[in-house]
């Protein structure tokens, strides 16, 4: 049985929905982009058949439920925003890793804050997890604002674990307990909202 089920969630202004092969235009622009890849684990792309190889590995891993990985798209005109994603799911922990992204031009309308709110709440009520991790650059403000404002906790930080943009970057481990989840209304969006490793 998969992991995840690809369904669509809406919300207020935005759908998330199944990763697609034919999403890798939107994926370049924003993996192409360095100032929105400053804080991630590989660097900003160059060729857009790296895009049209990450997008079909990461559309099969959302088809197959292995992972459950989604375009964020604005509700009214279609725009593809960004993408966040429920992977390294265990099943016996109930328990699985966040991830998201935003391109830098929709940056400080608080996406973020209302399309994760809405996958915590499919992943808690509807999945059934009992934990979601994040491991996030300690030096991504914006992220951990994200994570602090939905209630995730900084558990530990991981010294030297990733070489990002040719550094080597700390990693900082955030999790939320399904106990410690609060209601999407009261979440209120910021207007800082960026992307996470």
């Amino acid at each position: 049985m998969p992991a995840f089920e690809p369904i669509t969630i809406i919300t207020r202004r935005l759908r998330l929905r199944a990763m697609r092969d034919d999403d890798w235009q939107a994926g370049f622009a924003l993996w192409s982009d360095a100032d929105a890849m400053r804080y991630f684990s590989f660097p900003p792309m160059i060729e857009p058949a790296h895009a049209r190889a990450r997008t079909a590995r990461l559309a099969q891993a959302a088809a197959s439920g292995e992972e459950f990985v989604c375009v964020v798209e604005a509700l009214a005109s279609g725009e593809p925003l960004g993408d966040c994603s429920l992977f390294d799911h265990d099943a016996q922990c109930r328990r699985a890793q966040l991830g998201f992204s935003l391109q830098r031009r929709h940056w400080g309308n608080g996406y973020m804050t209302e399309a994760v709110s809405a996958l915590l709440d499919h992943a808690f009520d509807t999945v059934g997890l009992r934990r979601v991790e994040a491991d996030v650059d300690p030096r991504n403000e914006a992220s951990t604002r994200l994570l602090d404002r939905l209630g995730f906790v900084r558990e530990g930080l991981l010294r030297e674990r990733w070489m990002v943009g040719g550094e080597v970057s700390d990693s900082a481990i955030y999790g939320l307990l399904r106990t410690d989840r609060r209601p999407a209304a009261t979440v209120t969006p910021s207007l800082s909202d960026t992307g996470g490793r």
